[in-house]
């Protein structure tokens, strides 16, 4: 029969064993690069991204018509001849916000006089949320509507902000989900170079 001294060893021999493990996992994932351990959900991230993107670089963009916060329309297929940035946002988008900040200086005052239109949409909200939203900011550019995200449902199935460069024939020549300042200088760059043609 196990005396009671016994049983508290053995208790005690194996939590120290588990202790033992914890502190080598703990050690074996402080010690692998952060792309080793946090590259399988960086990948699932990126793919999932890429799945709900349903116009890519290459493709022909859809045409749609969108009303927008002044009362007018734009429809895009009559912009042809024209390089245009398509922009799926949401007032309550920190990353949409972020790159809004950059349009008019970066986009809009850049590319002025030259075959190219900025044209942001929202997502999913009223145009009176819009309208506060330019009041507050100050914005003053064109924005179109897409409260029931029909428009938006032909581009993508999930994420903001997105940005589909079109070129003047109507083809998207790029897809970009998120914002960075490095990937709004690159498509900056995109823009330039379409321009050049």
């Amino acid at each position: 029969m196990m005396t009671i001294r016994n049983r508290k060893r053995k208790k005690a021999t194996w939590q120290l064993l588990l202790m033992l493990a914890a502190i080598a996992a703990i050690v074996v994932c402080l010690l692998l690069p952060t792309e080793w351990w946090g590259g399988t959900a960086r990948a699932a991230e990126a793919s999932d991204k890429e799945a709900t993107t349903l116009v890519r670089a290459g493709m022909e963009a859809p045409d749609f018509t969108v009303a927008m916060i002044d009362g007018s329309e734009v429809t895009l297929s009559k912009l042809r001849g024209r390089v245009v940035l398509v922009n799926f946002w949401a007032t309550w988008c920190p990353p949409c916000r972020a790159e809004l900040a950059r349009v008019q200086r970066d986009l809009i005052d850049r590319f002025a006089g030259r075959p190219f239109t900025f044209l942001p949409i929202s997502r999913g909200e009223t145009r009176e949320t819009v309208k506060a939203f330019r009041a507050k900011t100050g914005y003053a550019f064109p924005m179109g509507l897409d409260p029931q995200q029909t428009i938006y449902g032909r581009y993508a199935a999930n994420y903001i902000p997105r940005n589909f460069l079109i070129d003047a024939e109507g083809r998207c020549v790029s897809a970009v989900i998120g914002y960075t300042p490095a990937e709004f200088e690159a498509l900056t760059a995109k823009i330039e170079e379409l321009l050049a043609r």
